[in-house]
């Protein structure tokens, strides 16, 4: 069967529609605080049971804990803080108790009692989170950027921000409906912020060969420059499963949360949503989640021997390469052949290729994919825009 949610029930914190037309009045009523996308994705990430065990924004020793521990006060596996940043002017007059309506794009999205308010070191933060404080990491900038206070609370959710990508995106609930209905008791979930290659393709069909089922959850939201903008890598997910895989045993559903780029913590936390998904196999990359040269290459795995109670089983599938003699896809452990007949696929270089609207070979890409970028007049998001 699918797995337990993290911590044992999967979290629901959204309202009903009766209750919701009289949260909406009071919400009017209420101090207000504006979020950014990436806080209303966590809002409606905690409200679905996405991030279960959670009800709301972190309290402080919860965040504590989960900055020294990378565990709850309740001593369950937790590496990410979820936290909402606020400036002091924006809670003049608001105590602890009190309820403060959310609100995103203008509009009330959501209720949250504030249990607490408390100061937080950016600095302490990032050095434990990213294991950096260089301002060049791209979550350690935006750490910077964050405000001063920090408030935590349970939330009661009005609405889901709006999503583009509606009709691919599932929630916990609907997920394990859906492999409970298709009879799949081994679940491979495949955390992604690029486009496929045939590296990517390579590790999702080793994992397929002793799974039932593949649950390709591409993040949508927040990501550095340079990396490739949502739609593009859903259309080209779109294209890869519709002509290279069975469609009875692939499950694609968009994820809305920001990359942090925080390397071996991210991989665990990417690992406990897709527990909560109903995953019971977790693929961790090479690098996972890394960004430069902030971790090592093979770091990501290394932290999951710190959670043997984590409830889903991390499948560690070596990086894959094209040989020339094999003629196809392998890695160090069945190829016997030397480094000449070996071509890596670099995505530094994919990039590149792209860029100059050049389509790369079949060796490293499906064409099918390839078509479906070079399409796109801006694949990558601009400087300007994250």
């Amino acid at each position: 069967m699918v797995s337990r949610p993290h911590g044992g029930r999967l979290i629901d914190r959204t309202v009903s529609p009766k209750r919701r037309e009289r949260l909406l009045e009071e919400a009017r009523e209420l101090p207000r605080i504006n979020v950014n996308e990436s806080i209303a994705a966590d809002a409606a990430n905690i409200a679905h049971g996405v991030y279960s065990p959670l009800e709301g924004f972190m309290v402080q020793e919860d965040y504590i804990n989960v900055l020294d521990q990378m565990r709850l006060s309740n001593d369950l596996p937790w590496t990410i803080p979820i936290i909402l940043d606020v400036d002091p002017e924006d809670i003049i007059g608001v105590n602890e108790g009190d309820d403060i309506a959310l609100y995103y794009r203008g509009e009330p999205l959501a209720i949250m009692r504030v249990e607490e308010i408390y100061g937080w070191n950016k600095k302490e933060y990032a050095m434990k989170v990213f294991k950096t404080t260089d301002p060049n990491h791209p979550g350690v900038a935006k750490t910077f950027k964050r405000r001063e206070l920090l408030i935590g609370g349970s939330i009661d959710l009005l609405k889901d921000p709006p999503e583009p990508f509606e009709n691919i995106r599932l929630w916990p609930k609907e997920t394990r409906v859906l492999f409970e209905a298709r009879g799949w008791k081994r679940i491979a979930a495949f955390q992604t912020r690029n486009v496929p290659h045939m590296g990517h393709e390579y590790v999702q069909k080793a994992a397929l060969t002793f799974t039932d089922g593949l649950f390709i959850n591409p993040l949508v939201g927040w990501k550095k420059p340079g990396d490739y903008r949502d739609e593009v890598i859903v259309k080209a997910y779109k294209a890869l499963i519709e002509h290279y895989y069975p469609k009875e045993v692939v499950v694609l559903s968009v994820l809305r949360m920001e990359m942090r780029y925080a390397g071996p913590r991210e991989a665990v936390h990417h690992a406990i949503v897709r527990k909560n998904f109903g995953a019971t196999h977790f693929i961790v990359g090479r690098d996972h989640a890394g960004v430069g040269n902030y971790y090592g290459p093979y770091e990501a795995w290394e932290i999951f021997r710190e959670f043997p109670d984590l409830g889903i089983t991390p499948l560690f599938v070596r990086e894959a390469f094209y040989c020339k003699k094999c003629g196809q896809m392998v890695n160090e452990k069945i190829c016997p052949h030397p480094e000449e007949f070996r071509i890596r696929i670099s995505g530094t270089k994919l990039r590149k290729m792209i860029m100059s609207g050049q389509k790369p070979p079949e060796y490293m890409m499906r064409p099918e994919v390839a078509r479906v970028i070079l399409e796109h007049s801006k694949p990558f998001i601009g400087e300007d825009e994250a």
